[in-house]
């Protein structure tokens, strides 16, 4: 399968707009979103690694992880879920942190909303991400957020493969 991945950057809104087909049903690929230990086996961008410290899938609570360069130094992140539609859609405010999950001002936040879809023997994922400005989402973008999320994407990919 192709994997096409649709990635809009829409400034009039301050939104991210990504769409990605997984060749896989519908069950794993949330499951892959939503557990910590398939989660570190994909989120950050080869060479980075992912490490959950703590993970409560669950409206009110949240995702406290790191990524790991191949040098040890760690960029902690957070996502607060607010809203989960099992198999459906889930959405949360996503944040860089220190270790202890106190959120930073020095990074934007974003709002997250992915939603799932079953696609005869795929599963298309639909992703909104919310920013509070123009300059919040230029900032994101110039990071390289593109090109790491469609690393990430790529991993996710290769996880799916594996245990199908």
């Amino acid at each position: 399968m192709k994997h096409n991945f649709d990635f809009i950057v829409d400034k009039e809104n301050n939104t991210i707009n990504a769409k990605r087909a997984f060749a896989a049903d519908i069950n794993i690929v949330w499951q892959a979103w939503t557990d910590a230990a398939i989660l570190d086996q994909w989120w950050a961008p080869k060479p980075y690694v992912t490490k959950t410290k703590f993970m409560e899938f669950k409206v009110g609570s949240y995702w406290l992880y790191a990524m790991i360069s191949p040098e040890g130094e760690k960029h902690w992140c957070r996502a607060d879920y607010q809203q989960i539609d099992i198999l459906k859609s889930f959405s949360g405010l996503d944040a860089f942190c220190d270790e202890n999950g106190k959120v930073t001002d020095s990074f934007p936040r974003s709002l997250w909303h992915n939603e799932f879809k079953k696609d005869g023997e795929n599963t298309i994922v639909n992703i909104t991400i919310k920013y509070n400005s123009l300059n919040d989402l230029e900032k994101i973008i110039e990071l390289g957020f593109k090109e790491g999320f469609t690393m990430a994407l790529g991993n996710l990919d290769q996880f799916l493969e594996a245990h199908l």
